[in-house]
């Protein structure tokens, strides 16, 4: 994997309350508060402000965009504690693509590895998708955490924690890209 000097990429376990943007208007911490200043950095997609987990922070704008635009397929895994027990028929629902007042969205992975909670993976990056998801199948989301980025995932890492990706992880996000761009092409 060829890097470009001074490109970096962080890890980061975004806690419940942070905003994902560079600057907040109103005060709030920002995820890029969490990270060193220097060089300059940006969240690469979103997580809204009640939403935990991970995110990539970069300077690469190409990578970023790469990741962020739903026509490259990068999945995205969430862990959703919802209200109430879900059947399977609702989960069938969730994986065929579910109505919201924006269209219909793409197919997603689904399982309930637990009573009241969702491994949700989808690609598409719409706002607050999850949750509006959810929402439309009658179980509210109680909490929602990012845990996989494409390949890219750290169950140790503690909330407000970063760290910078591996070689070995870039490597594997940018093969991630690349295969995903030859599905979508085809």
């Amino acid at each position: 994997v060829g890097v470009k000097p001074g490109l970096v990429y962080y890890l980061l376990n975004k806690p419940r309350g942070v905003v994902t943007t560079a600057k907040d208007t109103h005060g709030r911490q920002t995820v890029v508060e969490l990270v060193p200043t220097e060089p300059r950095v940006f969240p690469v997609g979103r997580l809204d402000v009640d939403t935990e987990g991970l995110l990539l922070l970069t300077n690469d704008g190409d990578i970023a965009h790469r990741i962020s635009h739903p026509s490259h397929g990068v999945e995205k895994e969430y862990l959703a504690h919802v209200k109430g027990q879900v059947s399977a028929g609702a989960v069938r629902v969730l994986r065929d693509g579910v109505e919201l007042d924006d269209g219909v969205t793409a197919p997603a992975q689904v399982s309930q590895p637990t009573p009241g909670v969702l491994r949700i993976v989808i690609h598409e990056g719409r706002n607050r998708q999850v949750r509006r998801m959810c929402d439309a199948i009658g179980h509210p989301v109680l909490r929602l955490v990012r845990t996989r980025i494409g390949p890219i995932s750290d169950r140790s890492l503690r909330p407000g924690d970063w760290r910078e990706l591996s070689t070995g992880e870039r490597r594997a996000l940018t093969e991630a890209l690349a295969e995903s761009a030859r599905r979508y092409d085809q």
